[in-house]
Protein backbone atom coordinates (compact mmCIF):
# COMPACT_ATOMS: atom_id res chain seq x y z
CA UNK A 1 0.00 0.00 0.00
CA UNK A 2 3.19 2.60 -0.30
CA UNK A 3 0.96 4.14 -2.91
CA UNK A 4 -1.59 4.84 -1.16
CA UNK A 5 0.51 6.39 1.55
CA UNK A 6 2.00 8.16 -0.99
CA UNK A 7 -1.01 9.59 -2.68
CA UNK A 8 -2.28 10.98 0.97
CA UNK A 9 1.22 12.58 1.25
CA UNK A 10 0.63 14.27 -2.13
CA UNK A 11 -3.00 15.76 -1.26
CA UNK A 12 -2.04 16.39 1.83
CA UNK A 13 1.08 18.71 0.57
CA UNK A 14 -2.03 20.00 -2.05
CA UNK A 15 -3.89 21.09 1.06
CA UNK A 16 -1.38 22.54 2.98
CA UNK A 17 -0.40 24.61 0.23
CA UNK A 18 -3.84 25.91 -0.85
CA UNK A 19 -3.87 27.09 2.96
CA UNK A 20 -0.78 28.71 2.47
CA UNK A 21 -1.74 31.03 -0.37
CA UNK A 22 -4.01 32.76 2.05
CA UNK A 23 -1.13 33.85 4.31
CA UNK A 24 0.88 34.94 0.95
CA UNK A 25 -2.78 37.23 0.92
CA UNK A 26 -2.54 38.53 4.21
CA UNK A 27 1.05 39.60 3.49
CA UNK A 28 0.39 41.27 0.31
CA UNK A 29 -2.88 43.53 1.78
CA UNK A 30 -0.84 44.35 4.39
CA UNK A 31 2.31 44.76 2.64
CA UNK A 32 2.77 46.20 -0.59
CA UNK A 33 -0.99 47.23 -1.01
CA UNK A 34 -1.44 49.31 2.02
CA UNK A 35 2.05 50.89 1.74
CA UNK A 36 1.49 51.12 -2.07
CA UNK A 37 4.88 50.30 -3.07
CA UNK A 38 4.77 48.38 -6.67
CA UNK A 39 7.74 47.07 -6.60
CA UNK A 40 7.29 44.71 -3.57
CA UNK A 41 4.20 43.17 -5.60
CA UNK A 42 6.10 40.54 -7.91
CA UNK A 43 6.90 38.45 -5.19
CA UNK A 44 3.89 37.30 -3.27
CA UNK A 45 2.29 37.25 -6.87
CA UNK A 46 5.05 35.03 -7.79
CA UNK A 47 4.84 33.18 -4.97
CA UNK A 48 0.93 32.60 -5.09
CA UNK A 49 1.34 31.18 -8.66
CA UNK A 50 4.40 28.93 -8.08
CA UNK A 51 1.67 27.49 -4.65
CA UNK A 52 -1.07 27.18 -7.81
CA UNK A 53 1.36 25.55 -9.42
CA UNK A 54 2.54 23.30 -6.86
CA UNK A 55 -0.98 22.61 -5.85
CA UNK A 56 -2.22 21.13 -9.50
CA UNK A 57 1.33 19.15 -9.56
CA UNK A 58 0.27 17.32 -6.14
CA UNK A 59 -2.98 16.78 -7.09
CA UNK A 60 -2.10 15.30 -10.13
CA UNK A 61 0.16 12.75 -8.09
CA UNK A 62 -2.19 11.96 -5.73
CA UNK A 63 -4.58 10.51 -8.57
CA UNK A 64 -1.94 8.66 -10.42
CA UNK A 65 -1.04 6.96 -7.19
CA UNK A 66 -3.94 5.89 -5.99
CA UNK A 67 -5.20 4.90 -9.20
CA UNK A 68 -3.37 1.57 -9.20
CA UNK A 69 -3.51 -0.03 -5.88
CA UNK A 70 -7.66 0.50 -6.00
CA UNK A 71 -7.60 -1.85 -8.60
CA UNK A 72 -5.47 -3.82 -7.82
CA UNK A 73 -7.04 -4.58 -4.67
CA UNK A 74 -10.03 -5.02 -5.95
CA UNK A 75 -9.05 -7.30 -8.51
CA UNK A 76 -6.85 -9.61 -5.55
CA UNK A 77 -10.36 -9.19 -3.83
CA UNK A 78 -12.83 -10.48 -6.63
CA UNK A 79 -10.18 -13.19 -7.37
CA UNK A 80 -10.21 -14.05 -3.79
CA UNK A 81 -14.05 -14.59 -3.40
CA UNK A 82 -14.22 -16.86 -7.23
CA UNK A 83 -11.07 -18.76 -5.33
CA UNK A 84 -13.83 -19.08 -2.53
CA UNK A 85 -16.47 -19.70 -4.28
CA UNK A 86 -15.36 -22.91 -6.19
CA UNK A 87 -14.16 -23.82 -3.02
CA UNK A 88 -16.49 -23.95 -1.02
CA UNK A 89 -18.82 -27.40 -0.82
CA UNK A 90 -22.25 -27.62 -2.60
CA UNK A 91 -24.32 -27.29 0.44
CA UNK A 92 -23.24 -23.48 0.28
CA UNK A 93 -24.68 -22.68 -2.94
CA UNK A 94 -27.76 -24.43 -2.09
CA UNK A 95 -28.05 -22.03 0.79
CA UNK A 96 -26.83 -18.75 -0.78
CA UNK A 97 -29.15 -17.26 -3.58
CA UNK A 98 -26.67 -16.64 -6.74
CA UNK A 99 -27.88 -13.13 -7.00
CA UNK A 100 -26.63 -12.29 -3.41
CA UNK A 101 -23.28 -13.53 -4.62
CA UNK A 102 -23.14 -11.73 -7.65
CA UNK A 103 -23.92 -8.28 -5.72
CA UNK A 104 -20.88 -8.97 -3.67
CA UNK A 105 -18.68 -10.07 -6.86
CA UNK A 106 -19.48 -6.78 -8.27
CA UNK A 107 -21.02 -3.39 -7.26
CA UNK A 108 -19.16 -3.95 -2.97
CA UNK A 109 -16.14 -4.64 -4.42
CA UNK A 110 -16.48 -1.27 -6.84
CA UNK A 111 -17.64 0.33 -3.99
CA UNK A 112 -14.43 -0.71 -1.93
CA UNK A 113 -12.33 -0.24 -4.77
CA UNK A 114 -13.81 3.77 -5.32
CA UNK A 115 -13.13 3.79 -1.65
CA UNK A 116 -9.30 2.91 -1.64
CA UNK A 117 -8.50 5.01 -4.53
CA UNK A 118 -10.81 8.39 -3.63
CA UNK A 119 -12.54 7.92 -0.28
CA UNK A 120 -9.89 7.14 2.29
CA UNK A 121 -7.68 9.45 0.83
CA UNK A 122 -9.74 12.20 0.74
CA UNK A 123 -11.33 11.49 4.41
CA UNK A 124 -8.29 11.66 5.89
CA UNK A 125 -6.35 14.28 3.97
CA UNK A 126 -9.98 16.69 4.93
CA UNK A 127 -9.90 15.78 8.54
CA UNK A 128 -6.11 16.61 8.80
CA UNK A 129 -6.54 19.57 6.80
CA UNK A 130 -9.82 21.15 8.69
CA UNK A 131 -7.46 20.50 11.78
CA UNK A 132 -4.80 22.14 10.27
CA UNK A 133 -6.75 25.25 8.84
CA UNK A 134 -8.15 25.77 12.49
CA UNK A 135 -4.96 26.15 13.57
CA UNK A 136 -4.06 28.93 10.97
CA UNK A 137 -7.52 30.69 11.70
CA UNK A 138 -6.78 30.62 15.64
CA UNK A 139 -3.28 31.94 13.83
CA UNK A 140 -4.98 34.71 12.61
CA UNK A 141 -7.35 35.86 15.14
CA UNK A 142 -8.57 33.69 18.07
CA UNK A 143 -11.80 35.24 18.78
CA UNK A 144 -12.73 34.41 15.10
CA UNK A 145 -11.33 30.94 15.32
CA UNK A 146 -12.96 30.22 18.35
CA UNK A 147 -16.12 31.16 17.11
CA UNK A 148 -15.82 29.39 13.57
CA UNK A 149 -14.47 25.61 16.02
CA UNK A 150 -17.80 26.52 18.03
CA UNK A 151 -20.02 26.33 15.11
CA UNK A 152 -18.80 23.75 13.65
CA UNK A 153 -19.48 21.41 16.69
CA UNK A 154 -22.92 20.77 15.59
CA UNK A 155 -21.64 19.08 12.95
CA UNK A 156 -19.63 16.17 14.51
CA UNK A 157 -22.55 16.00 16.86
CA UNK A 158 -24.87 14.85 13.65
CA UNK A 159 -22.24 13.10 11.53
CA UNK A 160 -21.99 10.89 14.80
CA UNK A 161 -26.06 10.71 14.59
CA UNK A 162 -25.50 9.92 10.87
CA UNK A 163 -23.44 7.05 11.33
CA UNK A 164 -26.17 4.95 13.40
CA UNK A 165 -28.68 5.88 10.81
CA UNK A 166 -27.09 5.22 7.30
CA UNK A 167 -25.20 1.99 8.25
CA UNK A 168 -28.56 0.15 9.14
CA UNK A 169 -30.47 1.04 5.88
CA UNK A 170 -26.62 0.79 3.84
CA UNK A 171 -26.79 -2.60 4.87
CA UNK A 172 -30.42 -3.05 4.00
CA UNK A 173 -30.17 -1.93 0.50
CA UNK A 174 -27.04 -3.76 -0.32
CA UNK A 175 -28.78 -6.58 0.48
CA UNK A 176 -32.43 -5.80 -0.98
CA UNK A 177 -29.88 -4.93 -4.53
CA UNK A 178 -28.94 -8.57 -4.00
CA UNK A 179 -32.42 -9.94 -3.92
CA UNK A 180 -33.26 -7.84 -6.61
CA UNK A 181 -30.15 -9.21 -8.58
CA UNK A 182 -31.10 -12.36 -7.95
CA UNK A 183 -34.74 -12.05 -9.21
CA UNK A 184 -33.05 -10.82 -12.52
CA UNK A 185 -31.47 -13.93 -12.57
CA UNK A 186 -33.97 -16.51 -11.97
CA UNK A 187 -36.21 -14.62 -14.66
CA UNK A 188 -33.95 -14.59 -16.98
CA UNK A 189 -32.79 -18.35 -16.57
CA UNK A 190 -36.42 -19.53 -16.60
CA UNK A 191 -37.76 -17.20 -19.33
CA UNK A 192 -38.69 -20.34 -21.54
CA UNK A 193 -41.01 -21.27 -18.30
CA UNK A 194 -42.42 -17.91 -17.61
CA UNK A 195 -43.17 -17.34 -21.36
CA UNK A 196 -44.61 -20.77 -21.72
CA UNK A 197 -46.92 -20.53 -19.09
CA UNK A 198 -47.81 -16.85 -19.08
CA UNK A 199 -46.37 -15.56 -16.11
CA UNK A 200 -44.32 -12.93 -17.31
CA UNK A 201 -46.77 -10.16 -15.54
CA UNK A 202 -46.71 -11.96 -12.20
CA UNK A 203 -42.54 -12.34 -12.64
CA UNK A 204 -42.96 -8.64 -13.40
CA UNK A 205 -45.19 -7.74 -10.82
CA UNK A 206 -42.99 -9.81 -7.70
CA UNK A 207 -40.32 -7.95 -9.03
CA UNK A 208 -41.91 -4.45 -9.23
CA UNK A 209 -42.75 -4.80 -5.71
CA UNK A 210 -38.60 -6.43 -5.02
CA UNK A 211 -37.58 -2.88 -6.96
CA UNK A 212 -40.20 -0.75 -5.27
CA UNK A 213 -38.69 -1.54 -1.58
CA UNK A 214 -34.77 -1.14 -2.65
CA UNK A 215 -36.31 2.34 -4.15
CA UNK A 216 -38.11 3.06 -0.48
CA UNK A 217 -34.50 1.74 1.06
CA UNK A 218 -32.83 4.39 -1.69
CA UNK A 219 -35.32 6.91 -0.82
CA UNK A 220 -34.28 6.69 3.04
CA UNK A 221 -30.65 6.71 2.66
CA UNK A 222 -30.93 10.02 0.15
CA UNK A 223 -33.14 11.41 2.88
CA UNK A 224 -30.29 10.52 5.53
CA UNK A 225 -27.77 11.78 3.24
CA UNK A 226 -29.85 15.04 2.76
CA UNK A 227 -30.25 15.88 6.23
CA UNK A 228 -26.22 15.69 6.95
CA UNK A 229 -26.00 18.38 3.76
CA UNK A 230 -28.45 20.14 5.38
CA UNK A 231 -26.52 20.65 8.38
CA UNK A 232 -22.75 20.78 5.94
CA UNK A 233 -24.16 23.59 4.07
CA UNK A 234 -26.20 25.84 6.83
CA UNK A 235 -23.69 25.84 9.86
CA UNK A 236 -20.55 26.69 7.48
CA UNK A 237 -22.98 29.91 6.03
CA UNK A 238 -23.95 30.84 9.47
CA UNK A 239 -20.89 30.61 10.81
CA UNK A 240 -19.62 32.71 7.85
CA UNK A 241 -22.72 35.70 8.70
CA UNK A 242 -21.23 35.61 12.58
CA UNK A 243 -17.47 35.71 11.57
CA UNK A 244 -18.18 38.56 9.15
CA UNK A 245 -20.21 40.66 11.84
CA UNK A 246 -17.19 39.59 14.34
CA UNK A 247 -14.47 40.52 11.91
CA UNK A 248 -15.80 43.67 10.70
CA UNK A 249 -16.25 44.93 14.15
CA UNK A 250 -12.63 43.60 15.60
CA UNK A 251 -11.22 45.51 12.03
CA UNK A 252 -13.04 48.46 12.84
CA UNK A 253 -11.86 48.61 16.63
CA UNK A 254 -8.25 48.34 15.18
CA UNK A 255 -7.97 44.65 16.34
CA UNK A 256 -7.98 43.18 13.18
CA UNK A 257 -5.91 44.11 10.33
CA UNK A 258 -7.76 44.20 6.39
CA UNK A 259 -4.82 41.80 5.31
CA UNK A 260 -5.53 39.18 8.61
CA UNK A 261 -9.89 39.44 7.78
CA UNK A 262 -9.09 38.34 3.94
CA UNK A 263 -6.82 36.26 5.19
CA UNK A 264 -9.39 34.87 7.46
CA UNK A 265 -12.23 34.58 4.78
CA UNK A 266 -9.76 33.00 2.22
CA UNK A 267 -8.64 30.47 4.44
CA UNK A 268 -12.29 29.72 5.74
CA UNK A 269 -13.36 29.39 2.37
CA UNK A 270 -10.53 26.92 1.21
CA UNK A 271 -11.88 24.54 4.78
CA UNK A 272 -15.45 24.75 3.23
CA UNK A 273 -14.76 21.99 0.78
CA UNK A 274 -13.04 19.88 3.06
CA UNK A 275 -15.70 20.53 5.16
CA UNK A 276 -18.82 19.98 3.56
CA UNK A 277 -17.40 16.86 2.22
CA UNK A 278 -17.20 14.65 5.01
CA UNK A 279 -20.60 14.28 4.62
CA UNK A 280 -20.45 12.06 1.32
CA UNK A 281 -17.26 10.63 2.32
CA UNK A 282 -19.01 9.65 5.59
CA UNK A 283 -21.77 8.21 3.68
CA UNK A 284 -19.16 6.13 1.16
CA UNK A 285 -17.27 4.73 4.20
CA UNK A 286 -20.35 3.21 5.79
CA UNK A 287 -21.08 1.91 2.39
CA UNK A 288 -18.01 0.46 2.03
CA UNK A 289 -17.32 -0.85 5.54
CA UNK A 290 -21.29 -2.59 4.87
CA UNK A 291 -19.58 -3.90 1.45
CA UNK A 292 -16.55 -5.32 3.59
CA UNK A 293 -18.67 -7.17 6.03
CA UNK A 294 -20.72 -8.39 2.90
CA UNK A 295 -17.64 -9.83 1.06
CA UNK A 296 -15.98 -10.98 4.74
CA UNK A 297 -19.35 -13.24 5.11
CA UNK A 298 -18.87 -15.27 2.24
CA UNK A 299 -14.73 -15.52 2.88
CA UNK A 300 -15.10 -16.28 6.26
CA UNK A 301 -17.76 -19.05 5.39
CA UNK A 302 -16.45 -22.24 6.94
CA UNK A 303 -15.36 -24.77 4.16
CA UNK A 304 -16.91 -28.58 5.97
CA UNK A 305 -15.16 -30.60 2.35
CA UNK A 306 -11.54 -29.71 2.03
CA UNK A 307 -8.42 -31.97 1.18
CA UNK A 308 -6.47 -33.43 3.87
CA UNK A 309 -3.37 -33.01 5.32
CA UNK A 310 -1.77 -35.80 4.42
CA UNK A 311 -3.55 -36.93 0.83
CA UNK A 312 -3.23 -40.34 0.15
CA UNK A 313 -2.83 -41.28 -4.04
CA UNK A 314 -4.29 -44.79 -5.52
CA UNK A 315 -1.18 -45.94 -6.97
CA UNK A 316 -2.95 -48.55 -9.35
CA UNK A 317 -6.28 -47.48 -9.51
CA UNK A 318 -8.78 -50.52 -10.43
CA UNK A 319 -12.54 -48.56 -9.76
CA UNK A 320 -13.32 -50.55 -7.09
CA UNK A 321 -16.10 -48.51 -5.11
CA UNK A 322 -17.88 -49.43 -1.64
CA UNK A 323 -20.55 -47.65 0.41
CA UNK A 324 -20.03 -48.90 4.36
CA UNK A 325 -22.89 -47.86 6.48
CA UNK A 326 -23.50 -44.99 5.26
CA UNK A 327 -25.26 -42.07 6.71
CA UNK A 328 -26.73 -38.54 5.28
CA UNK A 329 -28.67 -35.88 6.58
CA UNK A 330 -28.46 -31.99 4.70
CA UNK A 331 -26.96 -29.63 7.05
CA UNK A 332 -30.24 -27.65 7.45
CA UNK A 333 -32.43 -30.70 8.43
CA UNK A 334 -34.96 -30.73 11.08
CA UNK A 335 -32.83 -32.77 14.06
CA UNK A 336 -36.37 -35.00 14.82
CA UNK A 337 -36.09 -35.80 10.68
CA UNK A 338 -34.78 -39.01 10.12
CA UNK A 339 -31.69 -39.25 8.07
CA UNK A 340 -31.96 -38.76 4.26
CA UNK A 341 -29.35 -42.18 3.52
CA UNK A 342 -29.73 -44.60 6.88
CA UNK A 343 -26.68 -47.14 6.75
CA UNK A 344 -26.17 -47.98 2.81
CA UNK A 345 -24.28 -50.73 2.13
CA UNK A 346 -23.22 -51.42 -1.31
CA UNK A 347 -20.35 -52.60 -3.46
CA UNK A 348 -19.07 -51.80 -6.87
CA UNK A 349 -16.84 -54.53 -8.30
CA UNK A 350 -14.28 -52.93 -10.86
CA UNK A 351 -15.80 -53.03 -14.31
CA UNK A 352 -19.23 -53.80 -12.71
CA UNK A 353 -22.10 -51.71 -13.73
CA UNK A 354 -24.69 -51.10 -11.05
CA UNK A 355 -28.41 -49.87 -11.54
CA UNK A 356 -29.64 -48.15 -8.56
CA UNK A 357 -33.39 -47.51 -8.58
CA UNK A 358 -35.93 -46.28 -6.33
CA UNK A 359 -39.19 -44.52 -5.66
CA UNK A 360 -39.03 -40.25 -6.42
CA UNK A 361 -37.37 -38.72 -3.48
CA UNK A 362 -35.74 -42.25 -1.81
CA UNK A 363 -32.24 -40.29 -2.06
CA UNK A 364 -30.35 -41.69 -5.63
CA UNK A 365 -29.45 -38.43 -6.59
CA UNK A 366 -28.07 -37.79 -2.82
CA UNK A 367 -25.93 -40.94 -3.08
CA UNK A 368 -24.23 -40.33 -6.53
CA UNK A 369 -23.41 -37.13 -5.14
CA UNK A 370 -21.46 -38.61 -2.29
CA UNK A 371 -19.16 -40.68 -4.77
CA UNK A 372 -17.33 -37.13 -5.44
CA UNK A 373 -17.78 -35.50 -2.46
CA UNK A 374 -20.17 -32.83 -3.64
CA UNK A 375 -21.75 -33.85 -0.22
CA UNK A 376 -19.80 -35.54 2.74
CA UNK A 377 -21.11 -38.61 4.40
CA UNK A 378 -22.63 -37.54 8.01
CA UNK A 379 -21.89 -41.17 9.04
CA UNK A 380 -20.15 -44.07 7.77
CA UNK A 381 -17.04 -44.05 4.49
CA UNK A 382 -17.44 -44.12 1.23
CA UNK A 383 -13.92 -45.97 -0.06
CA UNK A 384 -12.42 -46.51 -3.46
CA UNK A 385 -10.09 -49.08 -4.05
CA UNK A 386 -9.62 -49.52 0.06
CA UNK A 387 -9.13 -45.76 0.04
CA UNK A 388 -11.56 -43.30 1.95
CA UNK A 389 -12.25 -40.91 -0.34
CA UNK A 390 -11.89 -38.34 2.18
CA UNK A 391 -8.37 -39.37 2.71
CA UNK A 392 -7.92 -38.46 -1.34
CA UNK A 393 -7.08 -34.84 -2.49
CA UNK A 394 -10.23 -33.61 -4.00
CA UNK A 395 -8.64 -33.15 -7.21
CA UNK A 396 -7.37 -36.76 -6.92
CA UNK A 397 -10.73 -38.22 -5.95
CA UNK A 398 -12.24 -36.34 -9.03
CA UNK A 399 -9.78 -37.84 -11.71
CA UNK A 400 -10.86 -41.01 -11.07
CA UNK A 401 -14.77 -40.67 -10.67
CA UNK A 402 -16.62 -38.17 -13.39
CA UNK A 403 -20.39 -37.56 -13.01
CA UNK A 404 -23.00 -36.65 -15.50
CA UNK A 405 -26.33 -35.34 -14.21
CA UNK A 406 -29.82 -35.28 -15.71
CA UNK A 407 -29.47 -31.91 -15.19
CA UNK A 408 -26.85 -30.99 -18.11
CA UNK A 409 -25.30 -27.85 -17.11
CA UNK A 410 -23.04 -26.40 -20.38
CA UNK A 411 -21.00 -23.47 -20.53
CA UNK A 412 -20.59 -20.41 -22.72
CA UNK A 413 -17.73 -21.74 -24.35
CA UNK A 414 -16.81 -24.55 -27.20
CA UNK A 415 -18.37 -27.76 -27.53
CA UNK A 416 -14.71 -28.89 -27.32
CA UNK A 417 -14.00 -26.78 -24.35
CA UNK A 418 -17.36 -28.05 -22.57
CA UNK A 419 -16.65 -31.46 -23.51
CA UNK A 420 -13.02 -31.84 -22.59
CA UNK A 421 -13.80 -30.21 -19.33
CA UNK A 422 -12.41 -32.93 -16.78
CA UNK A 423 -9.10 -33.77 -19.27
CA UNK A 424 -8.52 -30.98 -21.57
CA UNK A 425 -5.41 -32.32 -22.36
CA UNK A 426 -7.42 -35.32 -24.58
CA UNK A 427 -6.40 -35.74 -28.39
CA UNK A 428 -9.17 -35.08 -31.15
CA UNK A 429 -9.67 -38.94 -31.51
CA UNK A 430 -10.42 -39.19 -28.03
CA UNK A 431 -12.87 -35.82 -28.63
CA UNK A 432 -14.54 -37.97 -31.34
CA UNK A 433 -14.79 -41.08 -29.66
CA UNK A 434 -16.72 -39.77 -26.61
CA UNK A 435 -18.82 -37.50 -28.86
CA UNK A 436 -20.13 -40.65 -30.68
CA UNK A 437 -20.42 -43.15 -28.08
CA UNK A 438 -23.20 -39.73 -26.58
CA UNK A 439 -24.62 -40.01 -29.96
CA UNK A 440 -23.28 -36.19 -29.93
CA UNK A 441 -22.47 -36.02 -34.27
CA UNK A 442 -25.28 -33.32 -34.47
CA UNK A 443 -22.27 -31.10 -33.53
CA UNK A 444 -20.65 -31.60 -36.91
CA UNK A 445 -23.96 -29.45 -38.51
CA UNK A 446 -23.23 -26.31 -36.25
CA UNK A 447 -21.79 -23.28 -37.64
CA UNK A 448 -18.26 -23.66 -36.44
CA UNK A 449 -18.38 -27.56 -35.75
CA UNK A 450 -16.41 -28.74 -32.56
CA UNK A 451 -15.17 -25.22 -31.74
CA UNK A 452 -19.27 -23.58 -32.04
CA UNK A 453 -19.58 -21.91 -29.19
CA UNK A 454 -23.24 -23.13 -27.27
CA UNK A 455 -24.04 -19.58 -25.56
CA UNK A 456 -25.00 -19.42 -22.05
CA UNK A 457 -26.06 -22.73 -20.27
CA UNK A 458 -26.31 -24.28 -23.64
CA UNK A 459 -29.65 -23.24 -23.90
CA UNK A 460 -29.33 -22.59 -27.73
CA UNK A 461 -29.09 -26.75 -28.15
CA UNK A 462 -32.14 -29.07 -27.24
CA UNK A 463 -32.53 -30.76 -23.45
CA UNK A 464 -31.54 -33.98 -25.70
CA UNK A 465 -28.50 -32.10 -27.19
CA UNK A 466 -27.23 -31.09 -24.11
CA UNK A 467 -27.59 -34.38 -22.31
CA UNK A 468 -25.62 -36.03 -24.85
CA UNK A 469 -22.82 -33.47 -24.42
CA UNK A 470 -22.83 -33.50 -20.80
CA UNK A 471 -22.49 -37.48 -21.05
CA UNK A 472 -19.79 -36.95 -23.57
CA UNK A 473 -17.91 -34.96 -20.93
CA UNK A 474 -18.30 -37.95 -18.45
CA UNK A 475 -16.75 -40.19 -21.02
CA UNK A 476 -13.85 -38.06 -22.18
CA UNK A 477 -12.73 -37.51 -18.91
CA UNK A 478 -11.76 -41.82 -18.92
CA UNK A 479 -12.38 -42.40 -15.49
CA UNK A 480 -12.48 -45.34 -13.31
CA UNK A 481 -15.92 -44.86 -12.02
CA UNK A 482 -18.56 -43.08 -13.99
CA UNK A 483 -21.18 -42.20 -12.45
CA UNK A 484 -24.52 -41.65 -14.30
CA UNK A 485 -27.52 -39.47 -12.76
CA UNK A 486 -30.01 -40.42 -15.15
CA UNK A 487 -28.56 -38.40 -18.29
CA UNK A 488 -30.68 -40.08 -20.66
CA UNK A 489 -33.91 -38.60 -19.66
CA UNK A 490 -34.37 -36.04 -22.10
CA UNK A 491 -33.61 -38.25 -25.45
CA UNK A 492 -36.00 -39.53 -27.46
CA UNK A 493 -36.53 -44.41 -27.14
CA UNK A 494 -34.56 -44.40 -30.60
CA UNK A 495 -31.07 -41.88 -29.47
CA UNK A 496 -31.73 -43.54 -25.75
CA UNK A 497 -31.33 -47.05 -27.42
CA UNK A 498 -28.22 -45.70 -29.40
CA UNK A 499 -26.73 -44.39 -26.85
CA UNK A 500 -26.85 -47.60 -24.75
CA UNK A 501 -25.30 -49.53 -27.15
CA UNK A 502 -22.52 -47.54 -27.59
CA UNK A 503 -22.30 -47.46 -23.83
CA UNK A 504 -21.99 -50.86 -23.29
CA UNK A 505 -18.55 -50.45 -25.11
CA UNK A 506 -17.16 -47.78 -22.40
CA UNK A 507 -19.04 -49.63 -19.38
CA UNK A 508 -17.56 -53.21 -20.52
CA UNK A 509 -13.68 -51.64 -18.72
CA UNK A 510 -15.11 -48.94 -16.13
CA UNK A 511 -17.24 -49.31 -13.05
CA UNK A 512 -20.07 -47.89 -13.31
CA UNK A 513 -23.06 -46.29 -10.56
CA UNK A 514 -26.17 -45.76 -12.88
CA UNK A 515 -29.47 -43.87 -11.84
CA UNK A 516 -32.40 -45.61 -13.89
CA UNK A 517 -35.48 -43.93 -14.52
CA UNK A 518 -36.11 -46.04 -17.37
CA UNK A 519 -36.60 -49.83 -17.69
CA UNK A 520 -34.15 -49.54 -20.51
CA UNK A 521 -31.57 -47.74 -18.86
CA UNK A 522 -31.92 -51.20 -15.81
CA UNK A 523 -31.27 -53.43 -18.70
CA UNK A 524 -27.33 -51.68 -19.20
CA UNK A 525 -26.28 -53.03 -15.79
CA UNK A 526 -24.89 -56.07 -13.88
CA UNK A 527 -26.64 -55.87 -10.61
CA UNK A 528 -29.76 -53.68 -9.41
CA UNK A 529 -29.80 -52.02 -5.90
CA UNK A 530 -32.96 -50.91 -5.02
CA UNK A 531 -33.35 -48.18 -2.55
CA UNK A 532 -36.14 -47.62 -0.29
CA UNK A 533 -36.67 -45.64 2.92
CA UNK A 534 -32.89 -44.56 2.87
CA UNK A 535 -31.34 -47.95 2.75
CA UNK A 536 -30.85 -50.76 -0.04
CA UNK A 537 -33.20 -53.56 0.34
CA UNK A 538 -32.48 -55.60 -2.63
CA UNK A 539 -28.81 -56.05 -4.76
CA UNK A 540 -29.11 -58.43 -7.79
CA UNK A 541 -30.27 -59.17 -11.32
CA UNK A 542 -32.96 -57.69 -13.33
CA UNK A 543 -34.33 -61.14 -13.63
CA UNK A 544 -33.83 -62.11 -9.89
CA UNK A 545 -35.49 -59.32 -8.70
CA UNK A 546 -38.54 -58.95 -10.12
CA UNK A 547 -39.68 -62.51 -9.39
CA UNK A 548 -38.38 -62.18 -5.87
CA UNK A 549 -38.76 -58.20 -4.92
CA UNK A 550 -42.88 -56.83 -4.77
CA UNK A 551 -41.50 -53.35 -3.82
CA UNK A 552 -39.07 -53.84 -7.14
CA UNK A 553 -41.71 -55.00 -9.26
CA UNK A 554 -43.97 -51.87 -8.07
CA UNK A 555 -40.86 -49.69 -8.79
CA UNK A 556 -40.33 -50.62 -12.48
CA UNK A 557 -43.72 -50.97 -12.52
CA UNK A 558 -43.68 -46.77 -11.83
CA UNK A 559 -40.75 -47.19 -14.36
CA UNK A 560 -42.61 -48.64 -17.46
CA UNK A 561 -45.98 -46.59 -16.79
CA UNK A 562 -43.48 -43.32 -17.06
CA UNK A 563 -41.51 -44.39 -19.96
CA UNK A 564 -44.85 -45.10 -21.79
CA UNK A 565 -46.55 -41.78 -21.22
CA UNK A 566 -43.16 -40.24 -22.28
CA UNK A 567 -43.72 -42.21 -25.51
CA UNK A 568 -47.35 -41.15 -26.05
CA UNK A 569 -46.16 -37.66 -25.72
CA UNK A 570 -43.29 -37.91 -28.22
CA UNK A 571 -46.05 -39.68 -30.29
CA UNK A 572 -48.44 -36.93 -29.93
Amino acid sequence: MPRIYLGMVSALIAAIVSLLIPQVLRALIDGPLSSGDASQIWWPVSAVLGLGVLEAVMIWFRRWFVLQPGTGVEADMRNSLYRQLQDLPVGFHDRWPSGQLLSRAMSDLNLIRRWISFGIVLLVVNVITILVGFGFLISISWVLGVVFVVCSIPLWIYGYVFEHKYSVVARRSQDQAGDLATAVEESVHGIRVLKAFGRGRHALKNFAFQAEELRGTEIEKAKAIAGIWLWLLLVPDVTFGLCLLAGVWLAAGGQLTVGQLVAFFATATVLRFPVESIGFLLSMTFDTRTAADRFFEVMDEPNTIVDPEHPKTIADPQGRLVFTDVHFRYQDSPAQYADLLDGIDLALEPGETMALVGLTGSGKSTLTALTTRLYDVTGGSVTLDGVDIRDLSRFELRRHIAMAFEDATLFSASVRDNVLLGRPESTDAELLEALEIAQADFVHALPDGINTKVGEEGMSLSGGQRQRLALARAVAAKPEVLVLDDPLSALDVDTEALVEAALRRVLASTTALIVAHRPSTVMLADRVALLEGGRITAVGRHSELLVGNEHYRFVISSLEDEEKREAREVNA
